[in-house]
């Protein structure tokens, strides 16, 4: 009565009430319920807005990143395509990559793995990763790499080569004539910080010495002065026993005090001891300008490229990661570009320099003597050289705690300043994509082109495509692969 009463009120006095809507015959017999449609609540609707639109963003984020990885896969496929002899092994890219700074080396493997990985494996290309877990092994494995080349170019050395597996299987492969494709080979450096660690690595390796340096001189151990009251206790003692006094003098028992610090000096002795660092550096950046350059020098390395790497930490930066985390596809197309212009290998500039005008000469290093309180090692000239100005943004994005510079730190490769010798920097190269390269990725985004020799394939329907993704069918290319096989069973009489 109370609902009844209500709801007349509510309609108020004089207006009839409106009949309720008659339920579907249909769903009536099926006895199912009369739904009524409606709109959402407000609460309803503000929730479904802000998901769906999230969703949305998501969805066509994905869907522009795999079409950018598409381009630029398609653009270098055709290279999967040629044919080798048999004595050739296929064309090596070298890739090196670092833990990022207060991370773990798993985001550098799945950013590798994410965008830079699938367009080497559309061209067929092989690579090798070069990996660095703390700050300086990708300076330490460099360097040392570069001295292995030029120990076995004829400089003499006293260091003593052993064997390892590279070496073992290179020796094998040269026996029985197999060698490497000729061409252009290049490297891949994924992060400022990785990028820091490559020029150590790079200038260590030419301009340091072959053999490691002396090991700094050990501190040496206090000697111990006898306190006044041992030296008196001593005397006391000797005249005891010159009076005839032979007792043992009882040892006083350990205090609880005593048993727990004898304890604690017990573990810490037997704790594993921490794993060692990189090799140190076998020459700083302030003797680059000094050191003489070897003969086994070539006129120009192979081509480098710096991969970006945006990599944010933090709870109160989560706004900045929420918006790259749905546009991903600027990383990927600008990732994409930088990989296919090195495995294109078609074109490549010098890095550019600003710092003096064509009639001008180059200096031979970038390097003042005077030290700098913010630098362990010298103070730099203007950033005029583009090595040291590539993927500057990303020091800022750094967590606080890398920054923080201990008293034993006396060198740092990620908070050093990059220095720069000209005479290696004039060498270094970097791999572009070509005009006509730039173009024709242009034209496999607008589907006008396709692999190069090849006709883009007539578009698979949505149902078609789940339906041999799910093992129902099979597409064209394998049905063509597949044998024909005649009558085998003989059931025709044949």
């Amino acid at each position: 009565m109370a609902d009844s009463s209500s709801s007349a009120a509510a309609a108020g006095p004089g207006q009839p009430q409106a009949a309720p809507k008659p339920s579907n015959p249909a769903f009536r017999m099926l006895g199912m319920p009369n739904f009524r449609f409606r709109l959402p609540s407000r609460n309803w609707m503000i929730f479904l807005t802000i998901t769906g639109s999230f969703m949305g963003a998501l969805v066509y984020d994905r869907r522009e990143k795999r079409r950018a990885q598409q381009k630029w896969s398609e653009l270098v496929a055709h290279l999967s395509k040629e044919s080798l002899p048999v004595e050739q092994m296929r064309r090596r890219l070298t890739v090196y990559l670092a833990a990022p700074p207060g991370d773990g080396l798993r985001v550098a493997r799945d950013h590798f793995k994410e965008y830079v990985k699938p367009i080497l494996v559309a061209a067929a290309l092989d690579y090798t990763v070069v990996e660095g877990r703390r700050e300086g092994e990708v300076r330490a494995s460099l360097a040392e790499k570069i001295r292995k080349w030029r120990r076995k170019s004829g400089e003499p050395s006293t260091v003593v080569e052993e064997m390892g597996v590279e070496e073992v299987v290179a020796q094998t492969r040269q026996h029985i004539g197999v060698y490497d494709e000729p061409g252009p080979k290049g490297d891949l450096v994924i992060g400022r910080h990785t990028w820091k660690e490559y020029i150590r690595g790079l200038h260590e390796g030419w301009l340091g010495p072959l053999d490691p340096p002396p090991p700094p001189p050990a501190p040496a151990a206090p000697e111990e002065i006898p306190s006044i009251a041992a030296s008196e206790g001593a005397e006391g003692a000797g005249a005891d026993n010159a009076a005839g006094n032979l007792e043992p003098t009882e040892k006083p028992e350990d205090t609880p005090e005593q048993k727990t610090e004898d304890k604690k000096e017990t573990e810490e002795k037997e704790k594993p001891s921490k794993p060692a660092g990189p090799t140190p550096s076998y020459i700083t950046p302030a003797e680059y300008s000094s050191a003489h350059l070897p003969l086994s020098l070539p006129s120009s390395f192979d081509s480098s490229v710096p991969i970006e790497f945006p990599h944010l930490l933090g709870f109160l930066n989560t706004p900045i990661r929420i918006y790259r985390y749905l546009t991903q596809r600027r990383v990927a197309d600008s990732v994409g570009r930088e990989v296919a212009g090195i495995v294109l290998a078609a074109n490549s500039r010098p890095y550019r320099d600003d710092s003096f005008s064509a009639d001008s000469e180059p200096s031979g290093a970038s390097v003042d003597p005077t030290p700098s309180p913010d630098s362990s090692f010298a103070d730099l000239s203007p950033r005029n050289l583009e090595q040291q100005s590539v993927l500057e943004d990303a020091e800022k994005e750094w967590h606080k705690s890398v920054h923080k510079r201990d008293e034993d730190d006396k060198e740092r490769e990620w908070l050093d300043d990059i220095v720069l010798d000209r005479r290696i920097a004039s060498r270094m190269q970097r791999s572009v994509l070509s005009e006509d390269d730039e173009a024709r990725s242009q034209r496999i985004a607008e589907q006008k082109e396709y692999i190069l020799g090849e006709e883009r394939p007539a578009p698979v329907p949505f149902w078609q495509r789940m339906w041999i993704k799910y093992g129902y069918g099979d597409d064209e290319e394998t049905l063509k692969r597949k044998p024909i096989l005649g009558n085998i069973d003989g059931e025709d009489g044949e």
